[in-house]
């Protein structure tokens, strides 16, 4: 079953690269008492994320901020130091890397795709949404192939 707007995030773990190395966090710590920003992505690295999806956030996350989130987090079925890693290539400051490694968020959202037709797997479905509190408050779920509903700006249109 797919998440709903109104809907608590499930409890699951991510991993974020910290000062010390890869630091677990649950979505249940992560996500309270704030107003998050999240956004998934099929892959790090990969065209359409690197191109307009991470830099679009990048660039409105000031303008997110100026409309009540907290903060803006980008989730993969990817490892934290890849997420890093494209973090770093991106000069993505302001968003925070949330890795799925093994899809299990992205399974517990229902928001998960197959990929193995392109040799990638499972991976998860380009969506974003905002979280207040942990409660699923916008979700906006992307077509196959498409960038339409999941860009910074359209959330930002939305808030």
């Amino acid at each position: 079953m797919t998440i709903t707007v109104g809907d608590r995030l499930p409890v699951a773990t991510l991993v974020k690269i910290g000062a010390d190395g890869p630091e677990q966090v649950t979505t249940a710590d992560y996500f309270a008492g704030r107003r998050i920003a999240l956004f998934a992505v099929p892959g790090a690295f990969t065209p359409t994320c690197s191109a307009k999806h991470l830099p679009g956030f990048v660039e409105r996350g000031a303008d997110l901020g100026a409309k009540g989130i907290d903060e803006v987090a980008c989730t993969a079925v990817n490892d934290a130091f890849v997420m890093a890693a494209w973090a770093k290539s991106a000069a993505a400051e302001g968003v925070t890397m949330l890795a799925d490694g093994n899809g299990d968020f992205a399974k517990a959202l229902g928001l998960d795709a197959d990929s193995s037709k392109f040799g990638m797997g499972l991976r998860s479905k380009r969506y974003s949404m905002v979280v207040n509190d942990g409660v699923v408050e916008q979700l906006n779920v992307e077509a196959p192939g498409e960038f339409k509903v999941s860009s910074a700006d359209y959330l930002l249109e939305s808030l």
